[in-house]
């Protein structure tokens, strides 16, 4: 059946007669379905056809019934003559089976018994549905029309008997209706039955019952139609009189009928609205089920279509009586026994009426059709609306709103009524100073709320949108949603009707502003005044609203302009941004507004900062202006002169004026103007680029190109100036005025001869000097102006092709300066350092900053070539800057070393200076009073860096001074040269992680000069002899040892060429430093000299040439010093220097030695004549060749003692040369005698 019913719709009248004649399942009302789709069930009376069927006066049934006999309530009845010889019987029948379905509501339904009672109680609902239906088919094909003439001849029983069948069915049909009753009155369980749905499809007694009731109050509404139409007579019934006490008809019984089923459901959507919020009154519809929603369109439609083709009301006729009867008091009129008192009548009405002019949409066939022409109501709505707006009922703004809101809805409906806005202005004009609020609810249309003239058109814009907000109750007053009303009719009205009704609603509306008026109104009244009249300027005539509108503003007294004048400018700019949008000449506001500006902006300069409040109030109507004249610019397609009116000289009096906060609003806005003037004359140059643009179209769009020229010429004069003049101070915020500046740098790159005079005749190259390439610019601003301008492919094409060659290099220099100066607050300040964790003394923003920038530099075709020649792979997203940086100075250094011809490093020489700039400047607030351990490592690792990896660079003249302020500044500062002060801990600890770098390097230049430097030879020999003694331990440990700076800058491949210069220079430093005694007395800390010596030892390996330096010091510490640590170190050191001499001889005789023992022995022999023996005792266990050779030397120096002291032969001391003799072999022992032989 349901596939049928589809096919059906689209199938003629008469091709639906010769539909399969298989028996079809009569309709009837079912919402056993999931109807959340809107669409009704395939066995209801809309899909099914059976509607239609009826309203076209074709057969109900014609596939069914067509058998001779048929089967009713059980029984076998002849179909064609069943109703004539037994109506009564069966009615009786049928009022008996309604009696059993009664009867299982007594039944217990628990779950077990639920499917049987379902099938029985199915079964007996589907034999009384099918009764009627008969009564249907038996009207149409078998129920003969009597002639008036014919019944006199009526001679044959049946033939009486058929002539009274027309009477006897207005009886029966009116004993049913009496005998089954109302809906509204059905026991609260059975109407509970609405709401029972469930998956499983089994349903208990009460809805069948139910639905049946339905099924049976439609159908004996299409029996009595049907036996209307057919016999085209009244038929008067013989038992029954109407309830007006006239003879029963069939027409008094389908009047009587109609009135009591809309009684029964105005009754069941009481029940209903009871529950309904105001604010819920569109989504909860007036019917519990789709059943009870089928019956309200099969009324629509069948009432409306007898209105058509004869005197019968119409549906609205029936539902408004009915409806009028709710307001009566009851001792005035009677009201239908069954429509019960309404608690609010009114809303009731209301929300009825909405709901059932939206089933007006419903087709005969049950499908939504939104196009369909509907039936308005407007007399009775009209009723609705007085009583809605009428003061003296007091109405409730809660109330209103949903009144309004279902007004509204109508308007979508029906075809536009002038009436009904005539209705409400009366209403609102009288209250334009109320805000319409509900206590409880919060509202978006207050004053406060509406915070710019953007917001307040937003609100406007919704009022006339098509699309209305569903949520419309709780967002907006019941003003806002008049004004909805408002938009919706004039718009439809002037659609249909041309400008006439237009005419007569601004004549009501204005007629009701006067003098006296505008200068009532409260703050909440003008902004309802701005919302009404924007809103008439949207959907009508624009130019003729603003016009009233500045007539009415001129009547506001000056007091109330002061106390208002922030809403009166929202108002006034909202309807600027209107005529922007509108692409309209926007000249008279931008005058009349941007003088107003000019004034306000003055105030605010002059005003005294203590004057919190007055500066509160005219920053607000600034601020207005400045959004205001934003949102313009963003709005209009192109400018026009106009718009350089809206930035006029007031605004370089506001930006004197403002303090952080403000200064970020008025940049923001800048910023916005800029980009939207460069969009449109990119735009601009598009269309002109295009092929074939006429001469016309080509002198238009030069056209368009002057007012841009102007407004960014105002741009210049107004903003550029001030931010010139705030480039060094901390007035603007740092990142803002890095954008700004940006932007103007590409305002000057797409608009050069805008630019000021002084920036001329190169606008680009000037700004960025300005912001970009100035080392006294904070670097948070550089990095974040660079990066902007890197990232633009437009920007470096024409630098690059300008004359300005140095641009990459000027920019790699700015980098170089940023990331140096990374950890310095202020330069301003250059002490207010901060000394914490890196990662924590780095601000964020910052640091990211800072990464973009490297990797943006990374791009430029200057450094790629670097690393290229370098054959450095370099990553193309570097993360870190330091490390770039790093990896970028040593790029630079090989790259150096790979040229071949003295021209081509030159200029890399020069180049690279260029890089650095006044490298020294960007370091030096880290080497101030108050110290900064992050930067101060940052400072000395990055010059390290470029010190060692630099080294040919800087052995070249050019480059040789820069080293020696290098050295001055960071290994020898005036507090170094001072023994007796302490460097700052920071301080000593960057330079101890680092002096190896500048170690190396130094060396490395000393080495790599064309002529030999005597004064940086003398330089590095200061600087080992600054930081060995800085760096010594307090007590010798060669473990600690191991770690010190200098020893670290040992430690590279004995083939690199400055090791050997290197361990020189240390070596003379000790021998001058560190092993000179004064007297006798040793040198401070002697013991840790001599580990550093032994470590030395250790570390690398020591020419004869440095053993010469060293050894008499430590033979002096061993003669002269009895400390058993310095003993101990000082032996150590002479054995190693021993091993040292003869690993150099390769085990032949060390006679390099010889001469320094024997100078010892000369200058120490005699007076220290046991200390003597026993060092060389030392030195002969180790090389018996230097003692042998030492003979000589030592027996003379013991004759020479003996002589001196003129007391014969000193025994002790022969004795104790004796003993050194003996550990010299052969020639030991013949010394030995010889001296035993001589005679003193």
């Amino acid at each position: 059946m349901d596939g049928g019913s589809a096919a059906s719709t689209f199938l003629t009248d008469s091709l639906e007669l010769e539909l399969g004649t298989e028996w079809c399942k009569p309709p009837c009302f079912s919402c056993a379905f999931d109807s959340r789709d809107g669409k009704f069930s395939g066995e209801s009376y809309l899909a099914s056809g059976a509607l239609k069927r009826l309203i076209l006066n074709l057969d109900p049934l014609p596939t069914n019934f067509e058998e001779d006999t048929v089967e009713l309530f059980g029984i076998q009845w002849v179909t064609e003559t069943a109703l004539v010889h037994s109506c009564r019987e069966l009615f009786h029948l049928f009022r008996q089976q309604i009696f059993n379905l009664e009867s299982l509501l007594q039944v217990n339904c628990d779950f077990g018994k639920i499917a049987a009672l379902h099938a029985k109680a199915d079964s007996i609902r589907q034999q009384c549905v099918v009764f009627l239906h008969y009564l249907k088919v038996f009207i149409f094909r078998w129920l003969k029309v009597q002639e008036a003439e014919s019944h006199s001849l009526l001679v044959h029983p049946y033939e009486v008997l058929e002539a009274q069948l027309p009477s006897m069915l207005v009886d029966e049909l009116h004993g049913l209706l009496l005998y089954i009753g109302h809906l509204a009155e059905l026991p609260s369980v059975t109407l509970g039955a609405f709401v029972n749905q469930n998956q499983i499809k089994l349903f208990p007694p009460s809805w069948h019952l139910l639905h049946l009731f339905l099924d049976t109050h439609w159908l004996v509404l299409e029996i009595l139609h049907m036996l209307g139409e057919k016999l085209k007579q009244v038929v008067y019934g013989r038992q029954f009189i109407s309830q007006a006490g006239d003879s029963l008809t069939n027409v008094s019984l389908f009047e009587e009928h109609c009135e009591h089923l809309f009684c029964d459901l105005i009754c069941l959507s009481l029940n209903r609205y009871d529950k309904v919020m105001p604010s819920e009154a569109l989504m909860i519809s007036h019917y519990p089920c789709s059943c009870v929603k089928e019956l309200w369109v099969l009324l629509i439609h069948l009432l409306d279509h007898r209105s058509k083709w004869s005197a019968a009301e119409s549906f609205w006729n029936w539902l408004n009586k009915l409806l009028r009867t709710l307001f009566e008091k009851s001792s005035e009129q009677r009201r239908p026994v069954s429509i019960t008192h309404a608690k609010d009548p009114l809303g009731f009405s209301w929300w009825i009426s909405v709901h059932v002019a939206s089933l007006f949409q419903i087709d005969r066939h049950g499908v939504l059709d939104e196009m369909r022409q509907m039936e308005s109501n407007w007399s009775f709505v009209e009723e609705l609306l007085k009583q809605s707006v009428t003061v003296q009922d007091g109405i409730l703004e809660e109330q209103l709103r949903m009144h309004l809101h279902c007004c509204l809805t109508l308007c979508d409906f029906w075809e536009p009524n002038l009436s009904v806005v005539t209705i409400l202005w009366e209403y609102y004009c009288k209250n334009l100073n109320s805000s319409f609020s509900i206590s409880w609810l919060p509202l978006k249309g207050l004053t406060n709320i509406i915070k710019s003239p953007l917001s307040m058109l937003t609100l406007v814009k919704n009022c006339y949108c098509d699309k209305q907000d569903p949520d419309l109750y709780k967002s907006s007053s019941s003003y806002i949603i008049f004004l909805c009303i408002l938009a919706k009719v004039v718009k439809k009205a002037m659609k249909n009707s041309g400008s006439h009704p237009w005419k007569q609603v601004k004549g009501r509306i204005y007629s009701k502003f006067h003098q006296r008026r505008m200068e009532e109104l409260t703050e909440v009244g003008l902004q309802n005044f701005f919302c009404l009249f924007l809103l008439l300027a949207a959907v009508a005539e624009i130019e003729d609203v603003a016009s009233h509108v500045l007539d009415l503003l001129r009547f506001l007294r000056p007091a109330s302009m002061s106390s208002h004048g922030t809403l009166v400018w929202k108002g006034q700019m909202a309807f600027l941004l209107m005529y922007a949008q509108k692409n309209l000449d926007i000249g008279v506001w931008a005058e009349k507004l941007s003088c107003e500006f000019q004034e306000k902006a003055k105030e605010f300069l002059v005003s005294k900062h203590d004057e919190m409040v007055q500066r509160h109030d005219l920053w607000t109507q600034l601020s207005i202006y400045i959004d205001g004249v934003q949102e313009v610019f963003e709005t209009s397609s192109c400018l026009c002169p106009s718009h350089e009116h809206l930035l006029n000289d007031g605004f370089s009096m506001l930006l004197r004026a403002c303090r952080e906060s403000e200064l970020r609003t008025v940049l923001s806005f800048l910023q916005a103007v800029l980009a939207r003037i460069r969009s449109i004359r990119q735009q601009l140059c598009q269309e002109l680029q295009r092929e074939n643009v006429d001469r016309i179209l080509q002198s238009s769009l030069s056209a368009k190109e002057r007012p841009l020229a102007a407004v960014a010429g105002a741009l210049w004069r107004h903003f550029f100036s001030f931010l010139k003049s705030q480039r060094m101070t901390q007035v603007v915020p740092l990142s803002q005025l890095a954008d700004a500046a940006a932007d103007f740098t590409l305002l000057a790159v797409d608009m050069p001869n805008t630019a000021p005079p002084d920036l001329q005749p190169q606008p680009v190259i000037s700004i960025m000097q300005l912001f970009g390439w100035d080392d006294i610019i904070w670097p948070q601003v550089v990095a974040r102006y660079l990066s902007h301008l890197l990232q633009n492919s437009t920007v470096c094409e024409a630098l690059s092709q300008s004359s300005c060659v140095s641009f990459q290099s000027l920019t790699i220099r700015s980098w170089v300066r940023c990331v140096l100066q990374m950890y310095v607050k202020h330069l301003s300040e250059p002490d207010l350092l901060i000394d914490m964790n890196p990662d924590q003394v780095m601000e964020k923003e910052y640091m990211e900053q800072l990464t973009e920038m490297t990797r943006l530099l990374f791009t430029l075709s200057e450094v790629k070539n670097i690393f290229s020649k370098a054959q450095i792979e370099y990553l193309p997203n570097p993360e870190d800057p330091k490390q770039a940086l790093i990896q970028f100075l040593e790029a630079v250094g090989v790259t150096y070393r790979t040229l071949q011809t003295f021209s081509d490093k030159s200029a890399m020489v020069t180049k690279s200076l260029e890089y650095l700039g006044e490298i020294l400047k960007y370091i030096k607030p880290y080497l101030g009073k108050k110290v900064s351990s992050a930067g101060l490592q940052l400072t000395y690792g990055i010059m390290g860096i470029l010190v060692k990896s630099w080294a040919q660079i800087f052995a070249t003249s050019k480059a040789q001074k820069l080293l020696f302020r290098i050295i001055d500044c960071l290994l020898l500062p005036h507090t170094v040269l001072q023994q007796d002060k302490e460097l700052p801990v920071p301080m000593l600890t960057a330079i101890q992680k680092t002096l190896p770098l500048y170690l190396q390097g130094i060396c490395a230049v000393c080495c790599q000069s064309q002529n030999p430097n005597a004064y940086l030879n003398q330089l590095l020999r200061n600087v080992i002899e600054q930081y060995i003694g800085r760096f010594l331990p307090a007590s010798p440990s060669v473990s600690d040892l191991g770690q010190h700076p200098v020893l670290l800058a040992l430690r590279s491949p004995a083939s690199v060429p400055w090791m050997m210069p290197l361990r020189k220079h240390i070596v003379h430093a000790i021998r001058k430093s560190y092993l000179e005694f004064k007297g006798s007395s040793p040198p401070p800390r002697l013991a840790s000299v001599l580990a550093f010596i032994l470590q030395l030892f250790k570390d690398t390996t020591l020419g004869v040439c440095d053993l010469e330096l060293l050894l008499p010091g430590v033979l002096k510490c061993l003669v002269l010093v009895n400390e058993p640590q310095v003993k101990r170190l000082a032996t150590e050191n002479l054995q190693c220097m021993v091993k040292t001499c003869q690993v150099g001889s390769e085990g032949g005789p060390a006679t390099q030695l010889t001469s320094l023992f024997r100078q010892f022995i000369q200058d120490y022999g005699m007076q220290y004549s046991y200390q003597v023996y026993s060092i060389l005792e030392t030195v002969a266990a180790l090389s018996q060749h230097i003692g042998i050779q030492l003979i000589p030397t030592l027996t003379q120096s013991l004759k020479d003692s003996e002589l001196k002291w003129g007391l014969g032969k000193n025994i002790a001391q022969r004795e104790a040369y004796s003993k050194l003799l003996s550990r010299l072999g052969q020639a030991g022992q013949d010394e030995k005698q010889r001296l035993e032989s001589d005679k003193l």
